[in-house]
């Protein structure tokens, strides 16, 4: 199983907190935890796999043990740390070129394979978590839309209100007064 560990959904600080304390109760000595992913002091042993797997399952957290999954849970985590944790996006950001450095692969290769496993695209995926964010910071009340729009890097308002209505059938204006929901950032996609 190795040092480092790919855990499916995590993907908030507080996910991050849960899952070293899961690792702690386990006897599982961790050197770093990112979202998404855990680097250990030693090997996990077979022995200790299955117990580590029912103990984050209890907490909505699941080990990735193929490749290809692996991949997946380590995009997708890249980009919920980028348009969530990682401060305001402050324009345009360029996807591609993001996750190639962070994943050090080919964005090419990135893209088809989520494409193939996920059936949406990486940018599909990307501006979901982006209305997600914008969707909170209308919760807020504390942004105007066009600071709002900068943050979650739309070009315009118009943009932004144009891609959220398309995606939840509301402009962002009719979501503030109806006071619609979020969804958690597992279940975006």
């Amino acid at each position: 199983m190795g040092r480092t560990l790919a855990i499916r959904n995590m993907v908030c600080d507080r996910c991050r907190a849960a899952v070293a304390r899961i690792l702690d109760t386990q006897g599982l000595p961790v050197q770093r935890i990112e979202l998404g992913e855990v680097e250990l002091l030693r090997e996990v042993l077979d022995s200790e796999r299955e117990a580590l797997r029912v103990a984050l399952q209890v907490e909505g957290f699941d080990l990735v043990d193929d490749r290809e999954a692996v991949t997946i849970a380590r995009i997708k985590a890249a980009i919920v740390k980028l348009v969530h944790h990682d401060g305001d996006m402050q324009g345009r950001v360029k996807l591609g070129d993001h996750l190639s450095a962070v994943l050090h692969k080919e964005y090419s290769g990135l893209t088809a394979l989520f494409t193939q496993v996920e059936g949406i695209t990486i940018e599909q995926f990307f501006l979901l978590q982006r209305l997600e964010r914008v969707k909170e910071l209308i919760k807020y009340g504390e942004l105007t839309m066009s600071e709002i729009a900068d943050r979650a890097g739309f070009s315009s308002v118009a943009h932004l209100s144009a891609q959220f209505k398309k995606l939840t059938g509301m402009t962002p204006t009719a979501f503030k007064v109806i006071g619609g929901t979020r969804l958690p950032l597992d279940h975006v996609g």
